[in-house]
């Protein structure tokens, strides 16, 4: 269980409030309207830090909540649920109108991962970042890997036939395949102390970016609400699908800058199972789920356009964040350079 991070806005002050109360006492919970004033909420941390600490009342909540039950508090239900539906309807703007041709949704998932442009970020790190850049991208990416593949959890019992199958068999190699020491999750942690990182996720939600949270959020977002179970297995066969590669280039990066092999051990763990995950969750989950259950392919879909562009845009925030930083050092060796 972790500490109940500070808020940074009204929304994310009102959950805080809401959980440190007393059971029997006042909520203070964010209002449908308030809600609505948010400007953009895929990068507003203060809208996503606040639907963060509501998901993981789900997961391992917070050890000092005042209410042990407060993971299922109807107020914070319904405060969830006002957040939820801003979050979703600005996905779905980002994402735009989607429709899968004949009802194929094994080709219309091969054909958007491997057109997907994703791999900016990824290039970064493999061929320019600093160690510090390197290891402030490891902190940023903490708040999902510390969680790795829990959200996934959720969908088993909401999912049946040869597509439960499937997704027990990729979860079973996410937790390690019956060895504890090899858990994602552990391997993450385990990178981190290399570098003398915490392993507490409290550290890292307390620093990460609007647009982090959002993609963290987007896998509870459609793991917890059931009629977009689809959404969940598409997010994860484009996670799955985009993410070997990517892998790679960082694992190089890893290796160029020296960190400690438990750094590079995390990503080469994933370069190799994440090429064979991809055509387990585009065929295996997502092919056999739209097979039982038709009607889901758009939602599948959806999911899987949704999870690269959110993943997408967090990732432009973070280079756009290492840009800045360092314009001012680059003009001063410039200058330097021309006098």
């Amino acid at each position: 269980m972790i500490r109940i991070p500070e808020p940074c806005g009204p929304l994310s002050e009102r959950v805080v409030n809401a959980l440190r109360a007393e059971p029997d006492g006042p909520h203070s919970v964010p209002e449908p309207r308030a809600v609505g004033d948010v400007p953009y909420p895929l990068t507003d941390r203060d809208f996503q830090l606040a639907l963060w600490m509501l998901y993981e009342l789900h997961y391992g909540g917070f050890e000092d909540a005042a209410d042990p039950d407060a993971e299922w508090d109807p107020l914070l239900i319904v405060s969830r649920a006002a957040l939820e539906r801003t979050f979703e309807h600005a996905v779905r703007e980002l994402v735009g109108p989607v429709s899968v041709p004949d009802g194929d949704i094994v080709r219309a998932l091969t054909k958007v991962t491997m057109t997907s442009d994703g791999s900016e970020l990824a290039t970064f790190l493999q061929r320019r970042a600093t160690r510090d850049e390197l290891r402030s991208y490891l902190a940023e990416r903490a708040v999902y890997h510390l969680r790795e593949s829990d959200p996934q959890s959720f969908v088993l019992p909401r999912i049946g036939g040869a597509a439960k199958t499937a997704l027990a068999e990729l979860q079973y190699d996410e937790y390690g395949s019956g060895a504890p020491d090899r858990l994602h999750q552990r391997l993450y942690a385990d990178a981190l102390a290399s570098l003398g990182m915490p392993i507490d996720l409290s550290t890292y939600v307390a620093e990460a970016e609007g647009a982090t949270l959002a993609s963290v959020n987007l896998m509870s977002l459609f793991a917890l609400n059931r009629r977009l179970r689809g959404a969940a297995m598409g997010h994860l066969a484009a996670f799955e699908a985009t993410s070997a590669l990517p892998c790679g280039r960082i694992l190089r990066g890893v290796r160029r800058l020296r960190l400690p092999d438990a750094v590079a051990d995390y990503y080469d763990e994933h370069v190799e199972a994440d090429a064979v995950h991809e055509q387990l969750a585009i065929r295996g989950i997502c092919g056999t789920l739209v097979e039982d259950e038709p009607d889901l392919a758009d939602n599948v879909l959806f999911g899987a356009l949704a999870c690269l562009a959110v993943d997408g845009l967090a990732g432009d925030v973070l280079l756009e964040r290492w840009r800045s930083s360092r314009a001012p050092r680059e003009r001063r060796q410039h200058d330097r350079a021309a006098g």
